[in-house]
């Protein structure tokens, strides 16, 4: 399975603010190739995602991304740390969760974006953008 939409041509934010789930305020800016992945409450693929060890979708720093928290327990198990910004998903232009867009801050744009079906999709389809 792939994704089956292009990547729709638009500029990356530099900077990003929000808070874990703990409620810490994290905030900083995309310095290197960074995948965000758009998680959300009540999504079976989601939890795939949020289950996957470190490293599963490649060799990327890695942001998990969702409007709200949840009280599902994988999503405070998850070794992926999970952003809770609402307004960076609105600057990333992410509409439908699980999504990921891949940001070059070279370029500041966002070059690759897909819907997520597995990780090891996500990873065979960002991987051109990692070399």
């Amino acid at each position: 399975m792939h994704s089956f939409d292009a990547t729709r041509d638009r500029r990356a934010p530099r900077y990003f603010q929000g808070t874990t789930l703990e409620g810490e305020l994290v905030q900083g800016n995309f310095t290197s190739i960074t995948l965000v992945v758009a998680v959300k409450e009540d999504c079976l693929g989601c939890q795939s995602v949020l289950e996957a060890p470190e490293g599963a979708f490649g060799d990327v720093a890695t942001m998990m991304l969702a409007a709200r928290a949840s009280s599902e327990p994988f999503w405070k198990t998850s070794k992926h740390r999970v952003l809770i910004s609402e307004s960076l998903l609105q600057e990333l232009d992410v509409r439908w969760p699980p999504f990921y867009v891949l940001i070059d801050p070279s370029s500041e744009k966002i070059v690759r974006e897909g819907v997520v079906f597995a990780p090891e999709q996500v990873r065979e389809e960002i991987a051109p953008y990692l070399m």
